[in-house]
């Protein structure tokens, strides 16, 4: 299990956009709604939503600072 930041990986990005599985799932309607999950594969519903509460991408973090620093700037010049 991995904690803290998780790394960008353009392979994996690109791979998992022109699998033959999200080509099988998306297009022939096999798809199960959203938060089923857990009945169809609990292991993994259960180690994705531990792995998603612990660790946080890096990208967020440089949002969420670069909107607090523009906040902070918009109200010291007015």
């Amino acid at each position: 299990m991995k904690f803290g930041f998780r790394t960008p990986s353009l392979k994996k990005r690109i791979s998992a956009q022109i699998s033959p599985k999200r080509y099988l799932r998306d297009n022939l309607g096999f798809k199960v709604p959203k938060g089923y999950g857990l009945f169809t594969n609990p292991k993994k519903a259960v180690y994705n939503k531990l792995y998603n509460k612990t660790s946080t991408g890096c990208i967020l973090l440089i949002a969420q600072i670069s909107i607090s620093v523009f906040i902070v700037l918009f109200f010291i010049r007015h």
